[in-house]
């Protein structure tokens, strides 16, 4: 397997644009897995020659953990990450916070005629990095061109796979009244820096989205007693995961907000816009519950790490009737209604 990066764009003598040749099956598309997917994400494992890849066995009474997702976000290059490490991150985040080690992805590109050789160089080399800051090998994946006007310039899609401790045991099923729940950082960050990424409303800033790995988050979690239950709140933020709590225990949760974390210009572009920033995509924050003797010390072992020094106790679970209750900064509570329409889309 070679490299020969100082000739990849001459062999890729197609011109400066993908075309439909780069998915045919032959030359082309063999030069463009050659000369980008695999020059940036070769690893031991990695065979482009063959149909499947052979992986080493678990870790002896581990339970294999399994996730899939598709990664559409626009723009594809945004403050803070791109496409590519949203696909690692949003991947690894699934596995992490069910509790598992992730190990290896499968990378599906789907890629639309016209897009920009240089571009797509970007970000497989996103991928990549991304991919080696987490400790996870892209081992196998699949590559398909579409027409011009079938897509939106490029999608991802992802299979991981990981393993989890069969001691670990997290669910819904677990969460009991007066559990605590935890966010890991402030909220909100990538949906908003997605909105001003798109400049369709005249706004600018410096925000930069939360994408990256939580791993270190849900390890410091895992390592204590009184853990319930993770998720990463990404399309629907933390209203959607409080939803999910309360639809499938039957209980309520009651959301504190002057605990809730977010960032003076989060709530200035939502304040702007009419957004509420619990509906806004993380696509680096853990929301945890936790029994209420462990919470204090949970969030301690967060904000210990760089990407949890903003943890904070955000809610309780309660046994009233099933809703989501915020309670505002002047005394009064507010229902948090389930997120029925799609107020930004392509976000992740």
């Amino acid at each position: 397997m070679t490299t020969r990066s100082d000739t990849r764009h001459s062999a890729l003598h197609g011109g400066t644009h993908i075309s439909l040749a780069h998915g045919n099956g032959g030359k082309r598309m063999r030069e463009l897995i050659d000369q980008i997917f695999v020059r940036h994400l070769t690893n031991d494992l990695l065979d482009p020659n063959a149909d499947a890849a052979i992986l080493p066995p678990l870790p002896p009474g581990s339970l294999p953990a399994l996730t899939s997702d598709g990664f559409t976000v626009d723009p594809l290059e945004f403050p803070g990450g791109d496409i590519g490490s949203l696909a690692i991150h949003g991947t690894v985040n699934d596995l992490a916070v069910s509790g598992a080690e992730p190990l290896y992805i499968a990378l599906n590109s789907f890629i639309e005629e016209g897009f920009e050789i240089e571009r797509l160089d970007r970000v497989v080399a996103s991928i990549a990095a991304a991919a080696r800051a987490a400790c996870v090998r892209v081992v196998t994946g699949d590559t398909k061109v579409l027409r011009k006007g079938e897509g939106g310039g490029l999608y991802l899609a992802t299979t991981g796979l990981g393993f989890r401790r069969p001691d670990i045991v997290l669910g819904l099923d677990r969460i009991l009244p007066g559990d605590r729940i935890i966010a890991s950082g402030p909220i909100g960050d990538h949906g908003t820096a997605i909105l001003l990424a798109r400049r369709q409303f005249g706004l600018t800033g410096d925000l930069q989205s939360d994408c990256t790995s939580v791993l270190p988050l849900a390890r410091a979690l895992l390592a204590r007693p009184g853990l319930r239950f993770m998720r990463d709140p990404t399309r629907g933020g933390l209203a959607s995961v409080s939803h999910e709590i309360v639809r499938h225990t039957g209980l309520s949760v009651r959301l504190f907000e002057s605990n809730v974390p977010i960032r003076n210009e989060v709530q200035a572009v939502c304040e702007m816009l009419g957004y509420n920033p619990l509906y806004l995509a993380c696509e680096g924050r853990i929301v945890a519950v936790v029994d209420p003797a462990s919470v204090q010390d949970a969030v301690h072992a967060l904000r210990q790490l760089d990407a949890g020094r903003d943890a904070a106790e955000i809610g309780v679970v309660g046994e009233d009737d099933p809703y989501v209750l915020l309670e505002t900064e002047l005394g009064g509570e507010r229902l948090v209604e389930e997120l029925d329409s799609d107020p930004l889309p392509r976000i992740c």
